[in-house]
């Protein structure tokens, strides 16, 4: 049997000269999308697809692409499951919900408070939770969701997912466009994960969300990002002293030997009862 055509470096088939890539080629001779995944140890990761903004621009500025990604889990890991990661997420899910797309949240701890979801541009007719009470039904149902393309953006709350699930999770993850958040306790830090995005929330008095990335496509960030996230329904009727709790309580100089606290007045109210102080 003879060859359909001889193989010859220096003299190419005509037919394979006419051969030309299928996607256009960027430095290195790559296409655009091995380039777009690839990156330096020392510099951000590029985005492969669509990144939605998380609404905090600190976050963006150290998110790789510049926002939450799609084609990939992100995970969101707090000590306390159910409030915190409204407070971050929030921002991220107000327009998808206005562009008509559902959100759908798997397993959630609490049920969802309605009326602060609507201060926060979340409205019940995008919302859509599947009330999984087992390990096994919310693994489920986030794989069938994903598998189906069925939301713009899912939450899972998997508190007891293994890394072997985590990382078939990311596997099917990989051609789901929306982003797909998955919400555990702080605890799974000690776990290896696939996931390529991984941060630690926690919240301080005033009104601040910390927020450590302690994995990304990237150098590992050092220092804490701090972000201002006052609840929708409190935003128009807190007063600025109030904005700062902190600052109402009294230092360390303010606390007697005996361990009671003296709470000192301030001091126009200590002159509008009693008067200019003696000198």
């Amino acid at each position: 049997m003879q060859p359909a055509f001889s193989w010859q470096e220096d003299h190419p088939s005509p037919a394979l000269q006419s051969i030309r890539p299928a996607t256009p080629l960027f430095s290195g001779g790559w296409s655009a999308a091995v380039a777009a995944a690839l990156w330096r140890g020392d510099q951000l990761g590029t985005a492969v697809s669509t990144v939605w903004p998380s609404g905090f621009a600190a976050l963006d500025a150290q998110l790789p692409g510049g926002g939450w990604p799609g084609h990939g889990l992100t995970e969101i890991l707090t000590p306390h499951s159910g409030t915190l990661e409204w407070r971050l997420l929030g921002p991220a899910l107000r327009p998808i919900c206005a562009a008509g797309r559902p959100v759908v949240l798997v397993g959630p701890p609490l049920p969802p408070h309605l009326p602060g979801l609507r201060f926060e541009g979340i409205g019940e007719r995008q919302l859509v939770w599947v009330q999984a009470h087992t390990a096994g039904e919310r693994l489920w149902s986030a794989e069938q969701l994903i598998k189906a393309q069925a939301c713009g953006a899912l939450v899972a709350w998997l508190p007891q997912a293994k890394a072997a699930q985590i990382r078939r999770l990311q596997v099917l993850a990989t051609s789901f466009d929306a982003p797909v958040f998955l919400c555990r306790p702080v605890a799974a830090l000690r776990e290896s994960s696939a996931a390529p995005l991984r941060l630690q929330v926690r919240v301080d008095m005033d009104w601040e969300l910390h927020v450590d990335i302690v994995k990304r496509k990237g150098p590992p960030l050092e220092h804490t990002l701090r972000l201002g996230s006052v609840p929708g329904a409190l935003a128009d009727i807190l007063t600025p002293r109030m904005r700062q709790p902190s600052g109402l309580m009294p230092s360390d100089t303010e606390k007697e030997s005996n361990g009671h606290v003296v709470v000192r007045a301030p001091a126009h109210f200590i002159h509008q009862r009693h008067g200019s102080p003696a000198h």
